[in-house]
């Protein structure tokens, strides 16, 4: 609800900030009445706010007369955005539920239509256009709040392993941060002095300006945001979704439409290997391309929209039956009851075993390419190693911002495993230079990664590459450790599905009830809109096994 806010420190009046991107659009006065049944009109003074940084639930706001001013709380205020007449006030966090990461004031006396969370979630389902509209302006607010640094703010050093976790943890899931290097930024230093915080005790994050977590995990960290639902306290619920990739976001999409109960999990967060990715060109409907967090973030309101509930960070650590329904304890401690199972955790990078490895695997050594990653590796020279499409997307993408891109594969045809359209970008990229027949055999540095060693495979000869970074995507690994002795796997470690009972399906397990889906079936394709199609269909036959057992 909007409070009542001093105005004596606040900034003259500024003029609205332009629309340039599809972030701030205006809503035309037919949009407005359409949305009007949804919300309660109000007027509120200057300087009252209508929600603050740290607010969960908020609903959105539509100016109908006057200015709001959205700002990030420092002393003084930051501006990041001012709103006139049509425009409507909010981001992302208003269709999930999560900590907003902003403050709205009034700017001037103003008009608004205020639309609660719940009925804000209807009006984007019920109005189509609208809602896509919304939806958009959204996602656009939240890259350029990432890019920003807006929200949380992270303070450790470059060379720490958890410094890196927080921050790959924030990435992954869109959250919004500064982070403040504590090797060269001195106001690091001054900030940790500010909170009598010594330097052994970092990483922190500072919230709000005034919350600190020192060193948290990543469930203290979602805790804090909102991140993190509770599975529901009573029974089991007739689904849990395990894997929160393209695959685990369609099944939940699709039960929870149906009318499931719906748990979905994932240990570190939605989109799966597919939400790093910067642009994916060749997915239905998407002819510009569509990036793989934009999917996800997509997929997830709508899934919550039917009731879905996510538990992230959640990471299953085994799968039993229990009184004839399924128990999933997870790594924390808490555990998941369900009637079904949808098995959908996908594959995990593999390593490179090679000398250096160990000793620069948290700070310099990435397995994914996201904006995190590019703007550590801003204007620096960098190494991928691996010849498939995650590859050839991480290397057009990073050779926007990096000073020289070495791609390393072990063959002479980059068009073997890599879609013919990255591969030609590559070729045609003055900044990609491509090393065939060879492969990275060390690592050096002193305090930090100074250069990659590679071997031509077919003459043995070394030569050094300058790089301040490596990203490894050389192939994957089925996440299954936690189904050991539950289901049966393939010799790779991939589930089995058709086996079992008589008339088994395609995505059904060795175990009755359980059902498997995307990137962790064995023999399945590995494509985003293949794990999307495993993930809707896969819901039927839960629905019918549902029925079969009498709980539908």
């Amino acid at each position: 609800m909007p409070t009542s806010s001093s105005s004596e420190s606040e900034p003259a009046d500024l003029p609205e900030t332009p629309d340039t991107n599809g972030a701030y659009p205006r809503l035309s006065d037919e949009q407005i009445m359409r949305l009007r049944p949804y919300g309660h009109p109000q007027r509120l003074a200057k300087g009252a706010m209508l929600f603050c940084a740290g607010d969960r639930d908020c609903g959105l706001f539509v100016v109908l007369d006057g200015r709001v001013r959205v700002v990030q709380d420092d002393d003084p205020p930051r501006v990041i955005a001012v709103h006139g007449r049509g425009r409507f006030v909010g981001d992302l966090s208003m269709l999930t539920g999560q900590a907003v990461y902003v403050t709205a004031v009034a700017q001037t006396d103003v008009d608004v239509l205020e639309i609660a969370y719940d009925r804000a979630k209807e009006a984007v389902a019920q109005n189509q256009a609208i809602g896509d509209l919304i939806l958009r302006a959204f996602i656009l607010r939240r890259s350029i709040h990432t890019d920003l640094g807006i929200g949380l703010r992270i303070i450790g050093s470059r060379f720490s392993a958890d410094t890196r976790r927080l921050r790959d943890f924030a990435s992954r899931n869109r959250v919004p941060y500064r982070w403040d290097d504590l090797e060269d930024d001195p106001a690091a230093e001054s900030t940790l002095r500010a909170f009598d915080i010594s330097p052994d005790q970092t990483p922190i994050v500072l919230w709000k300006g005034r919350t600190v977590l020192r060193n948290p995990s990543n469930a203290e960290l979602a805790e804090l945001l909102g991140l993190r639902e509770n599975a529901p306290p009573h029974g089991a619920v007739d689904i849990a979704v395990v894997g929160a990739g393209p695959a685990g976001l369609a099944a939940a999409v699709a039960a929870a439409s149906e009318g499931l109960s719906t748990v979905v999990l994932d240990a570190i967060a939605t989109g799966g290997q597919a939400g790093t990715s910067s642009q994916i060109e060749n997915y239905l409907g998407f002819p510009a391309g569509i990036s793989g967090a934009e999917l996800a973030d997509r997929a997830v309101v709508q899934a919550r929209k039917f009731g879905a509930v996510f538990m992230i960070p959640g990471e299953a650590e085994s799968l039993e039956r229990v009184d004839g329904h399924f128990a999933i304890e997870l790594t924390d401690g808490a555990r998941v009851e369900a009637h079904t199972v949808v098995v959908a955790t996908g594959v995990r990078f593999r390593r490179l075993g090679v000398p250096g490895m160990d000793r620069f695997e948290g700070p310099h050594v990435y397995y994914a390419a996201t904006e995190f990653e590019a703007r550590m590796c801003r204007a620096s020279p960098v190494v991928i190693v691996g010849g498939g499409n995650s590859a050839g997307q991480a290397a057009t993408f990073l050779a926007r911002t990096a000073t020289d891109v070495h791609l390393v594969i072990r063959h002479d045809d980059l068009s073997r495993d890599m879609s013919r359209y990255l591969a030609d970008r590559i070729t045609a990229n003055p900044r990609v230079r491509l090393w065939n027949n060879s492969e990275v055999s060390e690592l050096r540095g002193d305090a930090r990664l100074e250069e990659a060693i590679i071997r031509d495979v077919r003459t043995d000869e070394r030569r050094s590459l300058r790089t301040t970074a490596l990203f490894v995507l050389i192939g994957s690994e089925p996440y299954t450790g936690w189904l050991q002795g539950a289901v049966e796997l393939d010799e790779r470690g991939f589930v089995m599905t058709g086996v079992g009972s008589e008339g088994a399906t395609m995505f059904q397990t060795s175990s009755d009830g359980v059902f498997a889906i995307g990137d962790v079936r064995s023999g399945s394709v590995k494509r985003v809109a293949s794990a999307v199609g495993d993930g809707a269909v896969a819901v039927r036959l839960v629905y019918e096994h549902l029925v079969r057992a009498g709980r539908r």
